[in-house]
C-alpha cells in the first residue's frame, strides 16, 4: 500500500570538528543460540560477539606505501553499489561467460591486530570494497580502514580506529569521492585523504542522545555525505543524515519514527534508521531503505501502530532533507522485516522508477516521482504469514505459539539487488524461524537448514524469469559483470550465473567463509572473506581473483 504524508523533522547543526535480527534484538532472545552459525552470521544479526571494548581514544594513520606493482591493475568499482544508481553493474568489467573459466586467484590480504579478532559469529569483514585509481578501500568491523594496491593486494596505508561496530554489527564500509575516503566509527564520522590516509576532519557530535549509533556504508555526491544511524530509541527513532563533505558539518536530519509507537516504547530497543547505502538520484532526491521498529508480537497485536517511515523507502530532497514521498512495505512490523536494501534507480519504459526490497521477501517497484507502487513480487520462501502485521493493525490477527514465519527475520532479501538491461536480480535466504513466545521481538527457533535462491525478475512487470536454488545462504549481494551474475554463499563458495539462462557456469571455494558484498573492477573480483561462523578457523582476509 502507498502512504503519502508529511510530518518530518529536520534540523541543522554546526559540529565540533575533530553496522535480519540485529544486536539488541539478539541479546533480548537468549534462545537464539539454537540457530548456531546462521543466527550470528551476518550484519543482520549479531550479539556484538564476546568482546567488550571501551570507547577508543581516536583513530590514527599508519602509512606503509607499497612498492609499485609490476601489474598495477585497472578497472573501478567507484561507489558502494558500483554507481550512484545502486545497480551493482560493474562499469568496466572484462569478465564474461566466455572467459570466466580463466578466473584464478591473484592475491590475498590477511588482517592482523584487533581487526583480525573480529566479532564472534560474524567474523571481521561485512562491508563491500571500493575501487578507484588502482586502490581497493575497505573497512573492517573494528572500524579500521585499509587501502590496498589493486594489482598486488599490498597495504598502502591503514586508518586505525579499533572501535567495534555496535549496531548490526555492520554493514559498515567507506565511500570515496574527490580525493577523500569517508567512513564512521559507531559514534563519529570522518574523512581521510585517499592518497595517504591522513585525517581531513572528524565529527564526533553528529548523533545526540537516543539517536543510536552508526553502521552504514555512506554515499557521497554533490559535496554531501549521506548516512544514517540505527537503534535510535529516542522518540524520533534512527535518523537519516546529510553532512557537508568538505567540513563534516550536519546539513539536515530526518527522523524515521513519527506518531504513536507504544510497542517500541515498551521494549526500548529502537526503530527505523537505515543500514544500507542510500540512492542519490539525478532529480535532486536521496532515497533510503529503512529499518524495522522493534516490538513484540504481543504488543503489535494489542497496541498496533503503523509507525510511518519504518520498513519503507523514504525519498527526501537531497539538499534540505524534506520529505517528497515514502512507500511503507510493512506497517506495524513485529518480525524484524526491514525494507533495508539500497534502493535502485531505473527506467521501466519511459517511467523513472525506484526498486526496493528487504527481509520481508518482496521486491517493490515504485514510481520515482510519486512513490506509487507499480508492482510487488514475492521472492524466496513464503508460508502464509506475509500480512500478519497489517492484520494486527486492523485488529484482525490472533496468534498462538509456536508459529513459524517464512521468510524468517534474517530474510528474505538481506543483501543488495542488482539491475542490468530489463532484469532485476535478487538473492534470498530461505530460513524459516519459529516463535515460541509472543513476548520477544524475534523468533528464536530454527530447523537449522541453510539454503537460498538467486532470482531474476522482469523490470517492467516484476514477473519471474528464472530461479536458481543454492545450498547455503547467498550473502555476497547480486553483482553483474557483462552477461554474468556473481554472488557468494556463506560457506565460502563463489558463484557466477549466466544471466540469460540462470545456469551456474563458475564455482570456486574461498579460503574461508564470507558474508560481505563483492566488487568487480576490470579483470578482477574482490571478495572480503571475514571467517564468520561458530569457530574461527582461518585468518580473515580479502581475496582477489583475476582473469589469467
Amino acid at each position: 500500500m502507498t502512504n503519502l504524508m508529511a510530518g518530518i523533522h529536520t534540523t541543522a547543526h554546526t559540529p565540533r570538528l575533530v553496522g535480519a535480527m540485529r544486536a539488541s534484538s539478539c541479546r533480548q532472545a537468549a534462545g537464539l543460540a539454537a540457530l548456531g552459525t546462521c543466527a550470528l552470521l551476518i550484519a543482520a544479526c549479531g550479539s556484538g560477539g564476546h568482546r567488550t571494548v571501551a570507547a577508543g581514544d581516536g583513530c590514527h594513520t599508519q602509512t606503509l606505501r607499497a612498492a609499485a606493482s609490476p601489474a598495477p591493475g585497472s578497472g573501478s568499482w567507484p561507489d558502494p553499489n558500483a554507481n550512484l544508481a545502486n545497480t551493482r553493474n560493474a562499469p568496466d568489467a572484462a569478465i564474461s561467460v566466455a572467459n570466466v573459466s580463466r578466473l584464478k586467484p591473484a592475491w590475498m590480504f590477511k588482517l592482523t591486530g584487533k581487526g583480525a579478532v573480529g566479532i564472534t559469529g560474524l567474523g571481521s569483514l561485512v562491508a563491500g570494497p571500493i575501487v578507484q585509481d588502482g586502490v581497493v578501500y575497505l573497512q573492517d568491523l573494528d572500524s579500521n580502514v585499509y587501502a590496498l594496491a589493486l594489482g598486488s593486494g599490498k597495504l598502502e596505508w591503514e586508518y586505525v580506529c579499533n572501535e567495534i561496530e555496535r549496531s548490526g554489527p555492520g554493514p559498515n564500509g567507506v565511500a570515496v569521492a574527490d580525493g577523500r575516503v569517508y567512513g564512521e566509527t559507531p559514534t563519529s564520522v570522518f574523512a581521510v585523504s585517499a592518497a595517504s590516509g591522513k585525517q581531513v576532519w572528524v565529527n564526533t557530535h553528529v548523533l545526540t542522545s537516543g539517536e543510536g549509533t552508526f553502521g552504514i556504508q555512506p554515499e557521497v555526491a554533490n559535496d554531501r555525505v549521506y548516512l544514517a544511524s540505527q537503534y535510535g530509541n529516542a522518540p524520533g527513532g534512527g535518523v537519516l543524515i546529510a553532512l557537508n563533505a568538505s567540513t563534516g558539518a550536519v546539513l539536515w536530519k530526518f527522523n524515521t519514527l513519527v506518531g504513536s509507537a507504544p510497542g517500541v516504547k515498551a521494549l526500548g530497543l529502537g526503530a527505523g534508521g537505515a543500514w544500507e547505502t542510500p540512492l542519490v538520484s539525478g532529480d535532486g532526491s536521496v532515497t533510503y531503505g529503512t529499518g524495522n521498529p522493534y516490538q513484540t508480537p504481543a504488543y503489535a497485536i494489542s497496541h498496533p501502530a503503523a509507525m510511518p517511515y519504518t520498513n519503507s523507502d523514504v525519498n527526501l530532497d537531497a539538499a534540505t532533507g524534506k520529505l517528497r514521498w515514502y512507500y511503507q512495505g510493512v506497517p506495524n512490523d513485529f518480525k524484524d522485516y526491514d525494507m533495508q536494501t539500497s534502493p535502485i534507480s531505473a527506467r521501466a519504459g519511459s517511467v523513472p522508477v525506484v526498486i526496493g526490497s528487504g527481509k520481508m521477501g518482496y521486491v517493490y517497484e515504485m514510481n520515482a516521482d510519486t512513490g506509487r507502487l507499480k508492482w510487488k513480487t514475492p521472492v524466496g520462501e513464503h508460508n502464509g504469514h506475509d500480512d500478519d502485521s497489517l492484520k494486527a493493525l486492523e485488529h484482525k490477527l490472533t496468534l498462538t505459539v509456536p508459529f513459524t514465519i517464512a521468510p524468517g527475520s534474517i530474510g528474505g532479501v538481506l543483501t543488495d539487488l542488482a539491475l542490468a538491461g530489463n532484469s532485476v536480480y535478487v538473492a534470498t535466504l530461505d530460513l524459516p524461524l519459529t516463535y515460541t513466545t509472543l513476548t520477544l521481538p524475534v523468533a528464536t527457533s530454527s530447523n537449522g537448514r541453510l539454503a537460498g535462491e538467486v532470482e531474476a525478475l522482469n523490470l517492467t512487470t516484476g514477473k519471474l524469469k528464472w530461479d536458481v536454488k543454492v545450498s547455503s545462504l547467498p550473502v555476497g549481494a547480486a553483482t553483474v559483470s557483462n552477461d554474468l551474475l556473481f554472488t557468494t554463499l556463506f560457506d565460502g563458495t563463489v558463484l557466477a550465473i549466466d544471466r540469460d539462462t540462470g545456469k551456474i557456469v563458475y564455482r570456486r571455494r574461498l579460503p574461508t567463509t564470507t558474508n560481505a558484498p563483492i566488487a568487480i573492477a576490470g579483470r578482477t573480483v574482490i571478495i572480503p572473506a571475514g571467517d564468520a561462523g561458530k569457530r574461527r578457523r582461518v585468518d580473515p582476509q580479502v581475496v582477489a581473483y583475476s582473469l589469467r
